[in-house]
């Protein structure tokens, strides 16, 4: 595969054993490495393999799905599923049905991330089946505008959250929304930056937060109704009717509230024994997320009608207003330690995308090192830095995750179409976890039926959204294929790998990856 970018072989792909000194300085050995720091030698003792080490057990696979699933939406606005079905009880068919649609595409997932044990999820999966110029068009949308885009969004709903307790009941000003916004990005960047462990331990304590702050809204909900407060759930079919496109509607509002499911496959090769992890903490993950999010909206049900749950701009808060008294400021914390979770989990897993498409050769190969001590992919994390804070400061991002939502769906429905291919393709191929054939099958007709529901309700912004992806196509033969770049963009390219190598601390990982 060629590179991204010309990079001098001399400096980088060379077979580079990065040791480590007691005294903490690079060093690389006589094939060719990385400059030494300071210009002296460094004692060559205490070396160490400069590789991303299997840190991610079965609680933090846990806590990295559920982590990444449970946003802001839940405990905000609910009502995209309710407004489309009309009824309290569709309602709550359609959260059930999608929980178990997910859990179909989270098993495909799993039997995906057991036979193909590389990192990079859609990516990776994507590339094994159909080839690079599919993959690259995934990972060209995901890094320029979706992943900074959803970033950005799920970042100001904690900036909004964590500000809301100081300024009640005054309205927040956006500029202190989006200042504090800024500041929870960069602390996620720095943390996943310094260690993935300190990464991980905190996503099990926000996972642990998320689950607390639902359990506040079912407990109460439950009492309700064991004190009869079931005058929401009479009738509960009834109302208005669903209308042909109403209920496709309602299960795209109800899948996306269960996207997040597939992140522990971008990072598979960091996982411990991953034949039996991923399964594992993917089923775990989906049964607690789907019974926590039909047991919350039949909890809001034993408090508000529908007809106020459409109203209510947010449905958590006033439920914990009407039951839990002044206990209800606590709600907005709840909401924003949610909301760093997914940030937090995103990130960490993402920045793996990246990573594996650099070792590609899909993006610049500065993106596929690693740091020398910390055993971070940290180029692969920062670089969604900037992109995220010119997103966060300029730009509709709502209108561009709009454009760009059938992509999500339409990779991830070929993803999983690709493991049907596999099956007839490579019938010999080790598969320690393999599901029936009829859950990949309903999964990925699931997802193209979205595609096309976007396509036919709003052909506008699913049309600019395609455009958008398109580009991706001549970006791959500009920056992938044409290999008589001219000498002077060689020479700079090489130049920037190597101050930013110097500058990072960051060095190839040495070739552990082939599995």
């Amino acid at each position: 595969m060629r590179s991204f970018v010309h990079i001098d072989r001399t400096m980088v792909r060379k077979p580079v054993v990065a040791t480590i000194s007691k005294g903490g300085y690079l060093q690389g050995n006589a094939q060719g490495g990385l400059p030494s720091m300071g210009g002296r030698e460094p004692p060559a003792t205490g070396q160490e393999r400069v590789v991303l080490k299997k840190k991610i057990t079965l609680l933090r696979g846990v806590s990295i799905i559920i982590g990444t699933i449970i946003g802001a939406g839940i405990f905000i606005s609910p009502k995209g599923v309710l407004q489309n079905t009309g009824s309290v009880g569709m309602s709550l068919t359609v959260w059930t049905v999608c929980g178990i649609l997910s859990l179909f595409g989270a098993l495909s997932y799993a039997e995906l991330g057991t036979s193909i044990k590389k990192s990079g999820g859609h990516y990776t999966y994507i590339l094994e089946v159909f080839g690079p110029l599919l993959a690259f068009v995934r990972v060209w949308v995901e890094l320029l505008i979706i992943r900074p885009a959803a970033t950005a969004v799920i970042s100001l709903a904690f900036g909004r959250y964590i500000l809301e307790p100081f300024f009640m009941p005054c309205e927040i000003p956006e500029l202190a929304i989006k200042l504090i916004t800024a500041v929870g990005i960069t602390l996620v960047m720095v943390l996943n930056s310094m260690s993935v462990s300190w990464s991980a331990r905190i996503q099990i304590f926000l996972t642990f937060c998320k689950l607390t702050a639902i359990l506040i809204i079912i407990v109460p909900g439950v009492i309700q109704l064991i004190k009869g407060q079931t005058q929401h759930f009479k009738d509960a079919f009834s109302g208005k009717d669903a209308s042909i496109m109403g209920l496709p509607l309602a299960f795209y509002y109800g899948m996306y509230a269960y996207a997040g499911w597939f992140y522990l496959n971008f990072v598979t090769e960091e996982v411990e024994n991953p034949e039996k992890t991923i399964p594992l903490a993917i089923c775990i993950s989906m049964v607690i997320v789907t019974v926590g999010y039909v047991l919350t909206n039949v909890a809001y049900f034993t408090t508000i009608s529908a007809e106020e749950l459409l109203l209510s701009n947010a449905v958590a808060v006033t439920f914990s207003e009407r039951l839990l008294g002044n206990f209800s400021l606590a709600v907005p914390i709840f909401v924003a330690l949610s909301c760093f979770g997914s940030m937090n989990g995103g990130v960490f897993a993402v920045s793996r995308l990246f990573y594996v498409a650099s070792r590609e050769g899909h993006l610049p190969e500065i993106l596929s090192m690693i740091h020398v001590r910390k055993h971070t992919p940290l180029p692969a994390v920062i670089v969604l830095h900037p992109l995220t804070m010119i997103m966060l400061f300029s730009g509709d991002l709502y209108s561009l995750l709009n454009f760009l939502s059938f992509a999500r769906w339409f990779f991830i429905g070929l993803a999983v179409a690709g493991l049907i291919y596999l099956r007839y393709k490579r019938p010999d191929m080790h598969r320690p976890f393999k599901v029936p054939l009829f859950i990949p099958a309903l999964f990925s007709f699931t997802c193209f039926f979205m595609v096309a529901l976007s396509l036919y309700s709003d052909p506008f912004s699913t049309g600019i959204g395609f455009v958008i992806t398109l580009t991706g196509v001549p970006a791959y033969y500009l920056f992938v294929i044409w290999d008589k770049k001219p000498n002077w963009f060689r020479r700079l390219s090489d130049k920037i790998t190597r101050t930013l190598q110097i500058i990072l601390e960051v060095v190839p990982e040495e070739d552990c990856h082939k599995l």
